[in-house]
């Protein structure tokens, strides 16, 4: 890491995250320390912070909550002696994104029957007959059904 000092601007541009989500982020406690000021008073960012930042994005692209970030801030701001409970929050939070995996994965195999039916019906060109009353209304979710039988 670089002694490297950017503005809060610059760190916006390199994390996604706009300038008032990184005050936010800072005065709920997700940063593992204080913001380093200038002589005007201005923030200053570490390439630290940044990756910091970078790993927060993460956590929050996939769902976890910024009370779970704030306590894992905490846990690592604290030092060495806690590393259990931050395997232990980490552990958490990958069950519930595994679960969401799981659910998102059975939500992709519904719209791909669907997509299918689709295409065999277009090709064939009876498309016009899907949804009307003359077929049933969703052969992909009876063909799952039956899969899964």
């Amino acid at each position: 890491m670089s002694d490297e000092s950017l503005t809060i601007g610059e760190v916006s541009e390199r994390t996604g995250l706009g300038i008032h989500t990184l005050r936010y982020y800072e005065r709920q406690g997700l940063l593992l320390g204080s913001v380093a000021r200038s002589s005007g008073g201005r923030r200053r960012y570490s390439a630290f912070d940044v990756e910091w930042l970078q790993l927060c994005n993460r956590f929050r692209a996939c769902g976890m909550p910024l009370s779970d970030i704030r306590r894992y801030a905490e846990l690592v701001a604290a030092g060495p002696g806690n590393e259990q409970q931050r395997l232990e929050l980490l552990r958490t939070h990958e069950i519930r994104v595994r679960a969401e995996l799981a659910q998102m994965t059975e939500n992709l195999a519904v719209i791909e029957a669907k997509a299918r039916l689709y295409a065999e019906h277009v090709e064939s060109g009876t498309a016009g007959t899907l949804w009307t009353g003359q077929t049933p209304t969703c052969l992909a979710l009876e063909a799952m059904a039956n899969r899964d039988s």
